[in-house]
């Protein structure tokens, strides 16, 4: 009786098999070449001081809405320049306060569930009432490619190097996400938390934590993702551009 349930079981199980690598085969992987998950290299960050990364790390938060990356990014560069608040009745800055602390109807609009997301010049506008409304004292930097040539990428490279200095400031990206990823085709924001120049990578901290942990991706595919205008689908956000913004306390 086991021999013959064996014997009958066995297609049945080849099958299966068979079906599950197939299945395996066609899946893609979760990242593709040039996005290298944290876990897999972090010798940067252990033999460097990387002082943005250990700035931005306690207040890593992935974003609340599928289109609230700007909020979430913000939030996290406002936490980080500003600092554990001293008194215990300080909370600390969050995505809903955020949006109540930057009076602003429409970026809550544009980042609620299902929302259109915002533009490279809404993002600045943004940027600038959080900045007002948390009452720091900063200025900004902004590095907005028109092309990814070596003019371009060396400017890139000087602001990240500089930004990497010291946690005096964060920067932000304003990017496509699938140029990194090798997934979703799309306009994306996340902070930068660190870049190693020797290696000429660059750490995104990307809020899209229901698919992604921070990884590292090369200098020119950043610039790429950069000037690569959102596809037509996206309405609103077609044809926008990203770029550079760096936030520095005076």
């Amino acid at each position: 009786m086991i021999a013959r349930l064996l014997w009958v079981g066995l297609p049945a199980l080849l099958v299966l098999v068979v079906g599950w690598a197939g299945s395996a085969q066609e899946a893609a992987h979760k990242l593709g070449p040039d996005a290298i998950p944290i876990g897999a290299s972090h010798d940067y960050l252990r033999g460097h001081e990387a002082p943005d990364f250990w700035a931005l790390s306690p207040y890593y938060a992935g974003q609340s809405t599928d289109s609230a990356c700007s909020v979430a990014a913000v939030a996290m560069v406002v936490n980080a320049l500003r600092g554990l608040p001293p008194h215990a009745s300080e909370p600390l800055v969050t995505q809903k306060a955020l949006l109540v602390a930057a009076a602003s109807p429409g970026w809550s609009e544009e980042t609620a569930e299902g929302g259109p997301g915002v533009t490279w010049q809404e993002l600045l506008g943004y940027l600038a009432r959080s900045i007002e409304a948390y009452r720091l004292a900063a200025d900004v930097e902004i590095l907005k490619p028109a092309d990814a040539s070596q003019a371009t990428l060396a400017s890139m490279r000087e602001l990240l190097a500089e930004n990497e200095a010291s946690d005096r400031d964060i920067a932000l990206v304003y990017f496509n996400q699938g140029v990194l990823t090798g997934d979703w085709d799309g306009p994306h924001i996340s902070p930068i938390g660190a870049y190693d120049p020797d290696s000429r990578r660059v750490l995104i901290m990307d809020v899209d934590r229901k698919w992604y942990v921070p990884y590292w991706s090369p200098d020119t595919k950043l610039l790429d993702a950069m000037v690569r205008p959102a596809p037509q689908r996206f309405v609103r956000l077609a044809g926008e551009t990203g770029g550079l913004i760096r936030v520095r306390k005076r």
